[in-house]
């Protein structure tokens, strides 16, 4: 099957939801394709702690020194300049106003700004603790009104470029450009050449290429390895941020527990109740992730315990009732019988965030032409080093915004002819059917090497044994898909493998320790 729209957008989180919005705005046909069956399961959906948000007597020059010194003066001063200039507004214009977010307030009737690590100014809007499924609501349901398509069920195989795909010999001679998508059916495995005008990347993370993430499953890398391959620029794989506090527990999958509790006076603590991050950093408590994470690393190995503790209990400073500030913990942990009202919660760290991605200029251009990458799978250069908290979320509407608006500004209509000389996708002639086991085992496999040797603390021993061992699972994966009946398993597995050699090949080369790239032996 073949199709034609003028926009395509991967992804359903925040940034894809906030594209898809303006592009039907300004009158784009506007395709959003989502791999998962509930376009509901994204990051932006599990997101707990809040968003930035313009606040009277915050500055954009004062929320730009707070970015700048968590990324560790590692950040684009282009994308730190737009994004404190022109995000903090759009919260309000677009979340608070046109989907009708209606954000946590005081008992004054005024918005309930929250603090969060590393920030020097309450400048966090939230939702209790729901404020990710809250956006994920309000956005999907601006979109279904606006009259954009959303495909669920369709996992991206690869971007369609014209260098590459086109039985015209002259497109070998032209700038590479990216013509759309083949995209399969995940229900019926029959796979569509879908072709625009531009495409937008806005597909996420790829926190599952490690053994203890807080992204949903879906996170895999998926628009990283598909741009990798279609030849644009990645940068900064190196820093992968890890969530300092992912509940501990036998029953329940690393779940997050927000940073907004330590904003609200949780404490980190011992077994014996005896807070310790001031060993650590002068800031305690609410310094940067990237040094909180190796903080309880370090106490973990230095205690020879399994994890560390959370106190909200005993610190909670907050105006309303912790089961009602926190409502989402709260129960979440009470069903694997721990009450955050009278106890700590066992936490360790788990990666969370990718600050690398696919190089995107301040309005969402990669390398390649007509195709844009926005939110995390994007880098910008706006978190440098390591990400700022709360950033992620208005980081993917404001980049939303920006790169459709460009879309829209200079991207001219290609003639019907150059994609006719795009094939249907190929299907091997006699696809072998795979056992689960297979996948689930290769994913194992790369979790466990990534966790050991690509993790929080990291030596040049370390990566160059990952860098081998992932080698060799990268050839016969990749023979694996060749031989493959095409499902979205497959198709992940060879995203993954992929995105976990970006990531250990730009850690090999990054040298010394800075952010969330820390080097144990320090070269």
């Amino acid at each position: 099957m073949r199709r034609r729209v003028d926009l395509i957008v991967i992804g359903t989180g925040i940034a894809g939801l906030s594209a898809a919005v303006r592009a039907r705005e300004l009158g784009m046909e506007t395709l959003v394709l989502c791999k998962t069956e509930d376009p509901n399961e994204t990051n932006t959906n599990y997101a707990q702690g809040g968003i930035i948000a313009a606040k009277e007597g915050d500055t954009p020059e004062a929320l730009a020194r707070d970015i700048v010194a968590a990324g560790c003066g590692y950040n684009s001063a282009e994308a730190v300049r737009v994004f404190s200039e022109e995000g903090p507004q759009l919260a309000l214009s677009v979340l608070a106003g046109k989907a009708g977010i209606e954000f946590s307030r005081d008992s004054s009737g005024a918005y309930d700004y929250t603090e969060e690590a590393a920030h020097a100014e309450r400048r966090i809007l939230h939702y209790a603790d729901h404020t990710g499924d809250a956006i994920q609501e309000g956005m999907l349901a601006l979109v279904k009104s606006s009259g954009a398509e959303i495909l669920a069920g369709r996992t991206a195989i690869d971007l369609i470029t014209n260098n590459h795909h086109s039985t015209d010999p002259q497109e070998l001679y032209k700038e590479r450009e990216v013509l759309g998508v083949y995209a399969l059916d995940n229900a019926t495995g029959e796979v569509t050449a879908f072709f625009a005008d531009a495409v937008i990347l806005a597909s996420g993370g790829l926190g599952n290429i490690y053994q203890y993430t807080t992204n949903p499953p879906a996170a895999t890398g998926d628009g990283i390895a598909m741009a990798f391959r279609a030849g644009a620029d990645i940068i900064n794989a190196e820093f992968i941020q890890f969530h300092p506090t992912s509940l501990y527990h036998k029953d329940i999958r690393r779940f997050l527990i927000s940073e907004s509790l330590r904003g609200e006076g949780a404490r980190l603590v011992d077994k014996e109740g005896k807070p310790f991050m001031l060993r650590y950093s002068p800031q305690g408590d609410l310094a940067p992730r990237d040094v909180v994470a190796r903080s309880i690393v370090e106490e973990i190995a230095r205690r020879g315990e399994p994890y560390m503790l959370l106190d909200l209990a005993n610190f909670y400073r907050g105006e309303r009732p912790i089961r009602e500030r926190f409502s989402r913990i709260y129960e979440t942990c009470l069903s694997g019988g721990i009450d955050i009202t009278k106890e700590p919660i066992p936490i360790v760290p788990a990666a969370h965030y990718f600050c690398g991605g696919v190089k995107s200029d301040a309005n969402g251009r990669s390398s390649l032409r007509r195709l844009y990458a926005i939110g995390e799978v994007a880098c910008t250069g706006l978190h440098g080093a390591n990400r700022l908290a709360s950033t992620s979320l208005l980081e993917g509407l404001l980049w939303g915004v920006r790169s459709v608006e460009r879309i829209a500004a200079v991207e001219e209509r290609i003639t019907p002819s150059r994609f006719s000389a795009v094939p249907d996708w190929k299907l091997p002639d006699r696809p072998e059917r795979f056992e689960p086991t297979l996948i689930y085992q290769d994913w194992n496999l790369i979790k466990a090497t990534m966790w050991n040797h690509a993790g929080i603390v990291r030596t040049r021993k370390g990566l160059e044994r990952a860098q081998a061992d992932l080698n060799y699972h990268f050839h016969r994966i990749t023979k694996f898909y060749r031989e493959a009946a095409l499902d979205r398993d497959i198709v992940e597995l060879r995203n993954g493998v992929a995105c976990a050699q970006i990531v250990v090949d730009h850690a090999m080369h990054a040298g010394a320790s800075i952010g969330c790239h820390f080097r144990k032996d320090g070269t």
